[in-house]
């Protein structure tokens, strides 16, 4: 047979491998989720300015928030308080009242105790060490080591500092020196502009924003004068009833059913965000504004105190606005024809540009922030994103600059609550004194810091707070698995009448 027949077909086998599918653990386990980053950043913050706290707080902040049930006013509510009750629910108005006459009583026998923890110096620290990681990233071991030192001396020569305790005492007019250090000297030339290349400008790294930036909002120094009063008094509305389980009963709330009327008996939500509306203490017949209203559960209940004579429920996205609509249209009866006529309306707005100034006798600034909650739970809508790292670092300017623009539409005399569902210093306290500098500097316009301590005292059967000492100006609910709600920070500000 010729070779030709003989013929024999070469066939190459080559062996390979199929990929994973994304929900396989192997390809699981190497992506790093958002709320693993978030995670990863509470731990070195949070872990810092909590100290061992932070454990506690950390599992409390992973598990399931408690929640309260506020009873609908316009529907069957006397069969809906009925059935709450029957089910171990404690009206939280009964809670507050029992324990306010108990410290009354024993009020000789109490102590606020002195344990002071020096937020402010290690919020300052990790500031400091989030710098240095990114110097040293960014450039080589030499340079980072002369920046780091260049960073040292204009921190030592740095005199214009001012200790925020001694300011309380203190006014501008006792701080006139003008610091001229900065100021360039012609003879010498500018390349001492040249000798650092900030981050921005390396190749590459156009859009980086560097993650020490979030920390620079939180700053000692004050530069306004304030004033901080005791809160004498608190009102807890006789109409209103809130639900609640005691400490430690983890019992859970059946969700809400239809009445007679065709709206929903009760809502659900974190207990912890009861207390910025009742803080805000509004009056029969208030004009009040509901800055950033969204979802709408703070608007629900100060319409259920039966109070305002007018509210505004305002938010930036029109997907956020549909939420409070659908929220109102639930729990009152043709809200749509009626309660628009009468008290409640429905805007669409940036908070930041709002320009009716003076017309609000009180005002709820509850700013978009980091949710510290669904941020270590849920990957959907979490700020942090890779994506979103800007939209993040940004985020205390964004919230000072809303606080500061509804200062200015209070009416002088007028009352303000502050407040985010997060732990951070920086967006808390350090927003409050960001906002305070920059009204002041703009308008001259001053404000009374209201201390909650002792108002908010009869609540610590329900609520975990954080230690007075730690905050400045507003008080924190910490998440505490035995009382597992919030995180809340609230601060009441009143407009000075100059």
């Amino acid at each position: 047979m010729s070779n030709k027949m003989l013929r024999v077909k070469r066939i190459m086998l080559i062996l390979g491998r199929n990929k994973h599918s994304k929900t396989h653990w192997s390809q699981a386990q190497k992506k790093q989720f958002s709320k693993d980053r978030a995670l990863e950043n509470f731990d070195d913050f949070y872990g810092q300015v909590f100290g061992n706290r932070w454990k506690s707080i950390r599992v409390a902040l992973l598990t399931e928030h408690k929640y309260m049930g506020l009873v609908n006013q316009f529907g069957d509510s006397e069969e809906t308080v009925a059935f709450l009750e029957a089910e171990g629910a404690i009206n939280l108005r009964d809670i507050y009242n029992a324990k306010k006459s108990y410290l009354a009583e024993n009020a000789e026998h109490m102590s606020s105790g002195n344990k002071v923890f020096k937020i402010d110096q290690r919020v300052e620290a990790f500031a400091e060490s989030q710098r240095a990681q990114e110097v040293e990233r960014l450039y080589k071991d030499d340079e980072a080591a002369a920046l780091h030192k260049r960073m040292d001396n204009e921190k030592m020569s740095d005199e214009s500092v001012v200790d925020f305790k001694k300011s309380l005492s203190r006014t501008l007019q006792e701080n006139t020196e003008m610091d001229y250090q900065r100021l360039i000297d012609p003879n010498i030339g500018t390349s001492a502009l040249h000798e650092f290349i900030p981050a921005t400008s390396l190749k590459g790294m156009e859009d980086y924003v560097p993650e020490s930036d979030h920390y620079k909002y939180y700053s000692n120094q004050a530069d306004f004068p304030l004033s901080i009063e005791m809160e004498q008094s608190f009102d807890f509305p006789e109409n209103l009833n809130v639900y609640t389980y005691e400490k430690g009963n983890v019992s859970t709330f059946r969700p809400p059913r239809k009445c007679s009327t065709g709206v929903l008996s009760h809502f659900l939500f974190d207990g912890a965000s009861i207390l910025p509306a009742l803080a805000l203490d509004v009056q029969p017949g208030d004009r009040v504004l509901d800055a950033c209203a969204a979802p709408g559960g703070k608007s629900l209940l100060l319409l259920q105190t039966l109070r305002p004579g007018t509210l505004v429920c305002n938010d930036l996205q029109e997907s956020r606005v549909n939420r409070i609509k659908r929220l109102m249209n639930g729990y009152f009866y043709d809200f749509g024809e009626n309660w628009k006529k009468r008290r409640c309306f429905i805007t669409q707005a940036d908070a930041r540009h709002l320009q009716e100034y003076e017309m609000y006798d009180r005002i709820l600034v509850d700013v978009p922030c980091t949710t510290d909650r669904h941020s270590v739970t849920e990957n959907d809508n979490n700020i942090f994103k890779t994506s979103r790292v800007k939209e993040r670092l940004r985020k205390p300017e964004e919230q000072a600059a809303i606080l500061a623009n509804c200062l200015k539409l209070l009416r002088p005399g007028g009352t303000l609550v502050y407040s985010t569902c997060s732990l951070s210093p920086v967006q808390n306290d350090g927003v409050v004194h960001m906002a305070l500098s920059s009204v002041f500097s703009d308008t001259g316009m001053t404000v009374t810091v209201k201390e909650l301590n002792s108002v908010m005292q009869p609540f610590s059967d329900v609520y975990k707070f954080a230690h007075p000492n730690t905050l400045k100006y507003g008080q924190l609910v910490l998440p505490f698995l035995p009382a597992n709600f919030g995180p809340m920070y609230f601060c009441k500000l009143v407009r000075n009448i100059q």
